[in-house]
């Protein structure tokens, strides 16, 4: 198991799982939906997909991060999906996402397993959390933009994230 180093609130700490690079497949995983129901991304083949990873929706820049996707989910074509996964419990994802008006972004929580944690990468192991970063993978599967974000408490870079998505159409 690969371990990679990024900061949190100015710490360090390990992120641990398989450390994905443009050009690598995507790996397939499965994540629990606001009913506890199990989720492959299976479900969005032939997709252009938008991975957005956070700790937990309990803090602003994860709100913020959650919210500028939501937004900018409206203006992308009909073939491309934003997934935003954290390890917060499927009614927290709910609750949020009511109270926060997301509806154009698919929140899926990986707290059961670490299926798409572990296999993206994302695992902060001091805290059993997600790192924040962002993933698009393209139709066929494969990784077109990766960022692990290096300090947790700051927000990924959409314009990069959003660019690549574009070229991808």
């Amino acid at each position: 198991m690969e371990t990679y180093k990024i900061s949190f609130g100015g710490n360090p700490v390990t992120l641990i799982g398989t450390h994905l690079h443009v050009g690598d497949q995507a790996p397939v995983f499965s994540v629990l939906d606001g009913n506890l129901q199990s989720v492959s991304s299976e479900t969005w083949k032939n997709k252009i997909l938008i991975l957005s990873v956070f700790p937990s929706v309990d803090t602003p820049v994860c709100a913020l991060q959650n919210k500028r996707f939501n937004q900018e989910a409206s203006h992308l074509h009909d073939d491309v999906e934003v997934v935003s996964i954290s390890v917060d419990l499927p009614f927290a994802q709910k609750r949020f996402c009511a109270a926060e008006g997301i509806d154009r972004v698919h929140v899926y929580s990986d707290y059961r397993d670490l299926d798409f944690g572990q296999k993206y990468g994302f695992v902060i192991q001091e805290l059993r959390l997600l790192a924040r970063g962002v993933v698009v993978v393209d139709r066929q599967g494969i990784v077109r933009h990766i960022e692990y974000v290096p300090e947790v408490t700051h927000e990924p870079d959409y314009q990069a994230a959003l660019k690549t998505v574009k070229s991808l159409l």
